[in-house]
């Protein structure tokens, strides 16, 4: 969140060039930059101008030659971009070659997305979370200027009150990692009674999933009339919602909505929305919702049965849904078994809930 409210004390929304360097096809590269378009635009952010440029492989320095540097420069000049935001993720050393030659801030899309986290989250461990993944990132890319003084000014054995400020925020880092940890094994724990005492109803207990943005919390709304924070963004829901929903036969499920999947989520964030996703482990039933709209629809549908293997989720019964069945051109016929709704005017739920 800081990244952004800096930039957008200087105009209405920080604008940004985005960029991408890769051996991978231009094609491709051009959906992961609509991709990362998207990512930008839910964080607020104005996008100016992209640069694609594909390489033979990646320089483990300077991701970017001379040339194509002064291309950017020129690029950001003109859009008045105070961010440039490169696809992937970089490494230390990348990041730390970019700031000597650029005055503007260098975010890479795990940045980014740990960006639209940390303005999502609202619940304690849904922003203890979001820290703790912030923290990590940054602990191998925390760079001293200058090595040689460091040196010097550690005294001799580099420890006590010469202490550089490059080592104490990595202690801090440390430390605060240690202590999110804690607090966060104590809201697990909290958790489990929860589920202890659902389960104790003996209600069942049916989980969205699905890439984000496909509509889960628009089709949770639906189903129970609840109104959980719906919008047409990237990862707008980042806690675990639960509301429970009736079926016409009289019964009753709880429908649990998880945080969206995106491919090539930063394992960084995996591992801290590993509480959030419990939930899903936890259902009896997995609906994975997929955008019908979308042209990366069945791309999507594999990541998100990737991210579920990874969780060891891969056995649960799950019930295809294709979502935004309302717009031209959206049929489930891609899928046998699967059902064609739309969550916004209610299209194909009873056969859903069927």
């Amino acid at each position: 969140g800081r990244v952004l409210s800096e930039a957008s004390e200087a105009g209405d929304s920080p604008r940004a060039i985005l960029v991408s360097v890769s051996p991978l096809p231009r094609a491709i590269q051009e959906t992961h930059i609509e991709e990362l378009r998207e990512l930008a635009r839910s964080a607020g952010i104005v996008v100016t101008g992209t640069l694609i440029q594909r390489v033979a492989d990646i320089h483990p320095r300077h991701i970017l030659g001379k040339g194509k540097l002064t291309e950017l420069e020129i690029l950001a000049l003109q859009g008045q971009a105070s961010l440039i935001i490169f696809d992937g993720e970089l490494t230390p050393a990348q990041l730390n070659s970019l700031s000597e030659v650029t005055e503007r801030k260098v975010l890479d899309r795990t940045q980014l997305i740990l960006d639209i986290f940390a303005q999502r989250a609202t619940t304690r461990a849904g922003k203890l979370q979001v820290e703790m993944a912030q923290l990590k990132y940054t602990q191998p890319r925390l760079v001293g200027k200058n090595r040689a003084m460091d040196r010097l000014m550690g005294g001799i054995g580099g420890r006590g009150p010469g202490e550089t400020k490059l080592e104490t925020d990595r202690r801090r880092i440390r430390e605060r990692i240690a202590k999110i940890k804690k607090e966060l094994d104590g809201l697990r724990q909290q958790r489990a009674f929860t589920r202890a005492r659902r389960a104790r109803q003996g209600l069942p207990v049916a989980a969205l999933v699905g890439y984000t943005n496909a509509g889960k919390s628009t089709l949770l709304n639906t189903l129970s009339g609840a109104d959980v924070l719906a919008e047409d963004k990237l990862f707008a829901t980042l806690d675990p919602v639960v509301r429970t929903v009736k079926t016409p036969a009289g019964g009753e499920f709880l429908l649990v909505d998880t945080v969206g999947f995106i491919s090539k989520l930063p394992h960084a964030l995996v591992d801290a929305f590993h509480s959030t996703l419990e939930e899903a482990l936890l259902a009896d039933v997995l609906l994975i919702v997929s955008d019908g709209a979308s042209g990366e629809m069945i791309r999507q549908h594999d990541v998100v049965l990737e991210v579920l293997s990874s969780l060891g989720a891969a056995d649960k019964p799950m019930i295809d849904v294709i979502n935004k069945a309302d717009l031209p051109g959206v049929t489930a016929n891609e899928w046998p078994g699967a059902i064609a709704i739309s969550a916004k005017k209610g299209e194909g739920l009873d056969a859903l809930l069927e």
